[in-house]
């Protein structure tokens, strides 16, 4: 991982463009091609970031606009680029974090997975497990199924819905993609409550979301709104 705290201004050109003036900012560029522009607040969210698969150009002198030091321009498959002129550069560091063990599901995550593979119908009439833990470059998929139409279908399953996990499934999608024996395969970001934020970005991206009831999986009459 690159690390660079620099006075960078960031243009993103794309279906959206968005402005960032020229401040200073925390640059990561990630071993798996990612790029994200930190500041020191907003807590975890950058304020703007290119998912893999993207490439990273480092301009050459005749390129970088005038004052700046340094253009970095980086380029995604649909040819979107994300422009960051650096006018200084305070720390510059690369780090080797070598593989990460992935993260340990709580006990419910993991139940949910266990009760949906044996359930994934849920998902909807026809559907198949292919099979659980479906291991990617980065990291395991949590389903990887088939619907009534014999299409893959790559399932999320979190205990609550948020960003974080779209953007997970996203990165899986666009792995899972590149491989002609599964690709198209759809995304669906299975949880027992998702956030309107989250539905709203899955929902951009083609992703299917879907309310997942505990209960019901597990085969336990719900007794909400009884007298006895």
């Amino acid at each position: 991982m690159r690390l660079v705290i620099a006075r960078c201004q960031v243009d993103y050109v794309g279906r959206l463009t968005a402005h960032l003036a020229m401040a200073r900012r925390l640059l990561m560029v990630k071993a798996d091609g990612s790029v994200l522009v930190h500041s020191d607040g907003g807590s975890y969210k950058p304020l703007n970031w290119m998912s893999p698969p993207c490439w990273l150009e480092e301009r050459g002198a005749a390129d970088i606009p005038e004052g700046a030091k340094a253009l970095w321009v980086v380029t995604n498959k649909a040819g979107e680029e994300l422009r960051i002129t650096i006018e200084d550069i305070e720390h510059d560091s690369v780090h080797e974090l070598g593989v990460d063990p992935g993260l340990v599901k709580d006990g419910v995550e993991a139940h949910l997975q266990v009760l949906l593979a044996e359930h994934v119908t849920t998902l909807g009439p026809g559907y198949s497990l292919i099979r659980r833990e479906y291991m990617t470059a980065i990291g395991p998929v949590d389903l990887l199924c088939r619907d009534a139409d014999g299409a893959t279908v790559a399932v999320e399953i979190k205990r609550r819905g948020e960003i974080d996990g779209v953007e997970q499934l996203t990165r899986y999608l666009e792995l899972l993609n590149r491989d002609p024996l599964l690709a198209p395969v759809a995304g669906v970001f299975a949880a027992q409550q998702i956030k309107p934020q989250a539905r709203t970005l899955a929902e951009d991206r083609g992703i299917r979301c879907h309310v997942l009831d505990y209960d019901a999986l597990r085969g336990t009459e719900s007794t909400e709104f009884r007298l006895f």
